[in-house]
């Protein structure tokens, strides 16, 4: 009997033991989640660089992992805000409404940020870099669903040093902490937290942003072994303020004072190793992967795109930043195999945009381009509306090749605002470098299935948009600045990679057109979590479908 007692007594003891731990691996699901946007990535940096890579980085992310080739943006404008909001909710700019960067608000008379929110403040940073939150965007995320799977159990932690590359991915529900360029520390904001974490707080007391800047910038190999780049000192791109030529090697700590001070490293490639420091802190901080609920890491590397508007994409800075980049990338997989072992996380990566090359260097290759000087327009436009309509303020504002009409003068006037939109814009279809216009009219109107007016389409939000939308010439770019820029429908800004690396993860590619819009559906296929709430896209079968 008592030995029946004490077995009894030792089962319910093992049982009680049993059901206290904390699994290592949700069941049927990977450990983690680890979402890479590349700021400004072109498909083309993964084979242009290939003969210097390391096998580890992004040749193991191609030779490992599955590809889509032939991965674009189905929208148009192309910009950052805009672009990680598509990959995190499936969708594109009409449903999620982060239609740019910044865009005109009618009703406020200004323009607004996509990821300003006056309603919050700032958390360990300064305040003017702290009014940041998720709200602008209108459906969920990838992100969020992971967390209504786990009745919010698992963690969802966003890192950049642009705040919209953290605060958009994070989704609604999840964390952000992006760089603050006034105190070289990461910060967040009131709507995730009223004090930063500690982890967060002994992140900052390592001062890591000084230490790098105290440093040079060098090339990793010998510039002339840079044979897949122009000249390094050449009249394309955009030197630094107190530097008269855009070359090596770059003095970080004597071009601080004139460059943004701490903003500099945003500019390096330090700034991408920087993220991954904070990445790795996020990881340990929050025990990530690791408490038995699949999370996800968001990390945003904003530097690239930095480094290709100041020096472009055929620039040794480029080449050099991709170069090191592929070293970091090494290391964090290499960090992932050992903490969550082989196949037991998921990277996806992407980029939230790709690149056109520089006007005045496309030009000198006789290739057809032009700048477009948006200031002259505006100017042309305010003289015709008021020759045509009437004195008046016809034009409220020109931005992001869209022009928002004063609806209410014409309405005050007595105007047809159909007929004022076609006026205006066989009027625009006069200057150079304007390729097609189409009127809000047009685009409420009428579906359109396929080319450039799908991807206006796409990007067009009732609301939100303009009544004009202009699009440009191959080639021709509105900046008027030395580098370049994106924002165009045109595949040198959507053609970006898509990659799917690790658990459950066949090695392959494919050359079959897809959508980065298709990431968030993917993801929802494989972790068993709802879509997006606002998802157009669909899952990537050959990711999905494994036979």
């Amino acid at each position: 009997m008592k030995s029946t007692l004490l077995t009894i007594f030792l089962g319910l003891i093992l049982t009680s033991a049993t059901f206290g731990q904390k699994t290592e691996k949700p069941a049927g699901k990977p450990k983690l989640v680890v979402g890479i946007v590349v700021d400004q990535m072109r498909q083309e940096y993964f084979y242009k660089y290939q003969d210097r890579y390391t096998e580890g980085g992004f040749k193991r992310l191609m030779n490992e992992g599955f590809m889509m080739k032939n991965g674009h943006y189905n929208y148009i404008p192309t910009y950052t805000g805009p672009g990680h909001a598509s990959v995190y909710t499936g969708a594109t700019p009409s449903t999620h409404g982060i239609i740019g960067n910044n865009w005109y608000v009618p009703s406020l008379g200004r323009s607004i940020y996509c990821a300003e929110d006056s309603t919050v403040t700032a958390v360990g940073g300064s305040a003017e870099n702290g009014k940041i939150s998720p709200r602008n965007m209108l459906s969920t995320t990838i992100s969020d669903e992971m967390r209504f799977a786990s009745n919010k159990r698992s963690k969802v932690v966003g890192i950049a040093i642009k705040d919209r590359g953290a605060a958009l991915p994070a989704g609604h529900m999840g964390d952000a902490y992006w760089f603050d360029s006034k105190t070289g520390n990461f910060m967040t904001s009131n709507y995730y937290y009223d004090t930063l974490p500690k982890w967060v707080s002994a992140f900052n007391e390592k001062e890591l942003a000084k230490k790098y800047l105290s440093q040079k910038w060098e090339p990793l190999f010998p510039i002339a072994t840079y044979t897949q780049s122009i000249a390094d000192d050449n009249e394309f791109e955009g030197p630094f303020i107190g530097m008269t030529s855009p070359s090596f090697p770059y003095d970080l700590p004597a071009l601080m004072q004139d460059n943004g001070e701490f903003g500099l490293i945003s500019t390096t490639p330090y700034g991408n190793s920087l993220t991954l420091d904070m990445a790795y802190a996020a990881l340990e901080g929050e025990q990530l992967g690791k408490r038995g609920e699949m999370d996800l890491l968001a990390v945003s590397f904003s530097s690239p795109d930095y480094i290709g508007h100041r020096f472009g994409p055929s620039s040794v800075e480029v080449e050099d930043t991709y170069l090191k980049l592929d070293r970091e990338m090494e290391k964090f997989l290499n960090y992932l195999d050992k903490e969550y072992g082989k196949g037991e996380y998921l990277v996806f990566l992407t980029a939230d945009h790709a690149v056109a090359d520089i006007v005045d260097y496309m030009k000198s290759e006789n290739i057809p381009a032009g700048n477009f000087n948006s200031r002259f327009i505006l100017t042309q436009l305010r003289g015709f509306s008021q020759a045509q309509f009437g004195e008046g303020n016809w034009i409220l504002n020109f931005s992001n090749e869209q022009v928002f009409l004063n609806k209410a003068l014409a309405k005050e006037k007595g105007l047809d605002d159909e007929k004022m939109q076609r006026q205006i814009a066989e009027f625009l279809l006069g200057f150079e470098g304007i390729k097609e216009v189409y009127t809000a009219t047009d685009l409420r109107r009428n579906e359109y299935l396929f080319g450039r007016k799908n991807l206006l389409q796409m990007g067009y939000n009732h609301k939100a948009s303009g009544d004009l939308l202009l699009i440009l010439e191959p080639a021709w770019l509105s900046n008027s600045y030395k580098g370049t820029t994106h924002g165009t429908g045109y595949t040198y800004d959507t053609h970006v990679p898509i990659v799917f690396f690790g658990w459950n993860i066949q090695p392959g590619s494919s050359s079959r057109y897809a959508t980065v819009t298709d990431i968030a559906p993917t993801l929802s296929v494989l972790l068993e979590t709802r879509l997006p709430n606002g998802a157009t896209g669909h899952p990537i079968l050959e990711i999905t479908d494994k036979k």
